[in-house]
C-alpha cells in the first residue's frame, strides 16, 4: 500500500498543529461559529444530532494493521468504544469531544492518516473495489490509480470550494463492485483494441434528493490524459455549477441541464488547453505509483487445500462461512475473506475496539498485514491461504465478526439515521436490527439467496437506498417518522433506480413489510431467479398486491 514520504508527513502534521490552534481559539472564544464551521469541515468534523462527528479518509479503503489498531485506540481513549464503517470506505467516530479532536488527528499522522476532505465541496475520498488486486474477475488493478488520483485531487487548490461536493469511483474488474455509475465521475479501467490501457468515463451519476444514473461522455481516454481529462470536467462544473441552490449543486443537475452531449462537448473544449500539460501521466510517475502496489509474498500453494476441503466436509458451520464469506482469489491456495461488521445489536457497520484489535492481529499473522473497508460495511482480509482459513473462522466467529451472511438479506446497508445525523428524518438503525431479527435463521437466508436491502433516514442517501433491491427511505410524517419502500434498484454493472411501491409504514410495520416482499418472491420466483431478477420480471404489482392487499392494489389503480 502506499507510504507517506517526508513531504507527506510534513502536510498532515502541519494540518494537524493548524487545527490544534484553530480549536484553541475557538473554545476561547476568539472565533465564531461561522468563522469555525469551514476549519472543523476542512478537517472532517461534523457537528450532530448529540455530538461531534469525525470522519476518517480511509483512500480506497485500504488500511494497515498499524492504522486499525490506531483506529482501536481512538475509539478505547476518545470515543465509546467503537468506529463505524461507512459506505464510502471511510471510518467515523461518533462521540469525540471538540476539545480532544485535535489529539485524535495527531494520533492519526502518527499512522498516516487523517482526516482531510472527507467533507465540504471538494474532491472526496477515492473509492474503489474492496477486492482490488486479488480478485479473480479482475484484469486491471486500480489501486495505483485511485492513488494517482488521490494525490491530485488533494489540496488542490482550484477544487478546493466547488458548488458541492464531488466523488470518484474507480473499477477494474468484470463485475462493478465500486458502483461507478453512482458517481460525479466513474472510471472504468480497459483496454482497447491494441492492447492499450485507459478509462471509460462517467459523469453525473449520484443519489440523493435527484437519484440520477451516470452517462459516459468517453469511451476510451488513454491513462496518461486522465487526469488531465478529469481537471476539464471539473472545470466545466466549477464554472456552470449552480451555487445559488444547495439541493441543485452537484455535477448530476448540470449534466442533466445541459444535456450529456452538450456536457461533453464543453469538456473536450476545456479539455483541449490541458491536455499534453503538465499534469499528463508518464510512465515514469506511473512506475514509481504502482511500485507501492506490489505483490504479496504469496506461496506456492495447490489451488484445493485438502485441511480445507476436509475441514468444510466435517464442519456444518464453518462450511456455511466459507460459503458465503469466503471469495476466490487470483492465487491459487488463497482466498478473500468477508469479516462481518453485521451484529443485530449494533448499528451495520460498527465495530468495537477488541474487535478492531482482533482485525489487526488477524491482518499480521494470516493477511500480509493489510485490511479493506467495503462499500457494504463490512472488513475484508484479502490474502489468507486456504489452509489458515479455519483458524480465522475460529478467531473471528469468537469475536463476532463471523456471521456467514455476506450478500443475504441481513448483511443490509444502513445510514446512522436519527439516532447520530441532524439532517435525518427518521431512525435506520432500529429498522435495520428488527428486520436482522426477523430474519435470523441461517436456513431462510440461504433459501432467499442473495438480495440487497438498503435504508437511508433521509433523502441525501447516505445508506444509497435508490439501488438496494429492497430500499427503505426514513420519511417525517407530521413529525411522526415512516418509511418509505421501493423495489428494483440495484448496483454493479446492471445499476438501477428503484420505484417506490406505495405509501409509508410505521417503524413498527416495517419487519412484516419485509416479510411479505419476501414471500411474493419465494412465491413468483423461477428455479435460480434471484430477487432481483423476480422483480424485473413480474413488475412491481404482485409485490404491491402481497403488502397492501387487494382492495387497496385497486384504489390506487382508480385513482392513479
Amino acid at each position: 500500500m502506499y507510504r507517506y514520504d517526508p513531504y507527506d508527513q510534513r502536510i498532515v502534521d502541519e494540518r494537524v498543529a493548524q487545527f490544534r490552534d484553530q480549536t484553541r481559539r475557538y473554545l476561547a472564544g476568539e472565533l465564531t461559529d461561522e468563522e469555525f464551521r469551514p476549519l472543523r469541515l476542512q478537517n472532517g468534523l461534523y457537528i450532530q444530532r448529540h455530538a461531534p462527528m469525525l470522519r476518517i479518509a480511509v483512500p480506497y479503503g485500504l488500511l494497515s494493521s498499524a492504522q486499525v489498531r490506531e483506529l482501536a485506540r481512538i475509539a478505547r481513549t476518545y470515543d465509546k468504544g467503537y468506529a463505524h464503517i461507512t459506505t464510502r470506505q471511510n471510518v467515523q467516530f461518533n462521540w469525540p469531544e471538540l476539545k480532544v479532536v485535535p489529539e485524535i488527528l495527531a494520533g492519526l499522522a502518527t499512522v498516516q492518516m487523517h482526516a482531510i476532505q472527507t467533507s465540504g465541496a471538494c474532491i472526496r475520498n477515492i473509492t474503489s473495489d474492496p477486492f482490488a488486486g486479488v480478485a479473480a474477475d479482475e484484469y486491471l488493478d486500480p489501486r495505483p490509480w485511485c492513488e494517482i488520483l488521490r494525490q491530485w485531487s488533494t489540496f488542490h487548490p482550484e477544487f478546493a470550494f466547488l458548488p458541492r461536493k464531488f466523488k470518484i469511483a474507480v473499477n477494474g474488474a468484470a463485475e462493478d463492485r465500486a458502483v461507478i455509475q453512482c458517481h460525479d465521475i466513474g472510471l472504468e479501467l480497459k483496454r482497447d483494441a491494441a492492447g492499450e490501457i485507459g478509462f471509460r468515463v462517467l459523469v453525473g451519476g449520484g443519489m440523493g434528493r435527484t437519484p440520477i444514473i451516470g452517462e459516459e461522455i468517453n469511451a476510451f481516454v488513454p491513462w496518461q490524459d486522465i487526469i488531465t481529462y478529469c481537471e476539464a470536467i471539473l472545470r466545466v462544473y466549477n464554472r456552470y455549477g449552480r451555487r445559488d441552490n444547495l439541493y441543485k449543486a452537484r455535477i448530476k443537475i448540470l449534466v442533466k441541464a445541459l444535456g450529456v452531449a452538450e456536457f461533453k462537448r464543453q469538456v473536450e473544449e476545456e479539455w483541449a488547453f490541458g491536455k499534453g500539460g503538465p499534469n499528463t501521466l508518464t510512465e515514469a510517475e506511473l512506475t514509481r505509483v504502482a511500485g507501492h502496489f506490489t505483490t504479496p509474498a504469496y506461496e506456492t500453494l495447490p489451488s484445493d487445500d485438502a485441511s480445507y476441503v476436509s475441514q468444510r466436509a466435517a464442519n456444518p458451520a464453518f462450511a456455511a462461512w466459507a460459503r458465503r464469506n469466503v471469495i476466490a482469489h487470483q492465487q491459487p491456495g488463497y482466498a478473500v475473506v468477508v469479516l462481518s461488521l453485521k451484529d443485530p445489536k449494533r448499528a451495520p457497520g460498527d465495530i468495537t475496539d477488541a474487535q478492531l484489535e482482533l482485525v489487526a492481529e488477524l491482518a499480521d499473522a494470516y493477511s500480509f498485514g493489510e485490511v479493506r473497508a467495503t462499500h457494504e460495511q463490512n472488513l475484508v482480509l484479502a490474502d489468507v491461504k486456504q489452509s489458515d482459513l479455519f483458524a480465522v473462522w475460529e478467531k473471528a466467529r469468537a469475536a463476532g465478526l463471523a456471521t456467514p451472511n455476506f450478500g443475504l438479506l441481513t448483511d443490509l446497508i444502513c445510514c446512522p439515521g436519527g439516532d447520530f445525523c441532524a439532517l435525518a428524518n427518521a431512525k435506520s438503525i432500529p429498522i435495520a436490527n428488527a428486520i436482522q431479527a426477523r430474519f435470523d435463521d441461517l436456513d431462510h437466508l440461504y433459501d432467499i439467496g442473495d438480495i440487497e436491502l438498503n435504508i437511508s433516514g433521509c433523502m441525501n442517501s447516505c445508506g444509497h437506498h435508490h439501488v438496494g433491491h429492497i430500499g427503505i427511505l426514513g420519511v417525517d410524517k407530521n413529525g411522526e417518522e415512516w418509511y418509505q419502500v421501493s423495489l428494483g434498484g440495484s448496483q454493479g454493472n446492471q445499476t438501477s433506480l428503484g420505484k417506490v411501491i406505495g405509501r409509508s409504514f410505521a417503524a413498527a410495520e416495517m419487519p412484516d413489510v419485509i416479510s411479505k416482499i419476501i414471500d411474493v418472491y419465494l412465491g413468483q420466483r423461477q428455479p435460480g431467479e434471484r430477487f432481483i431478477e423476480t422483480v424485473r420480471r413480474t413488475g412491481l404489482d404482485p409485490f404491491k398486491l402481497g403488502v397492501y392487499g387487494e382492495a387497496a392494489v385497486t384504489e390506487r389503480k382508480q385513482n392513479a
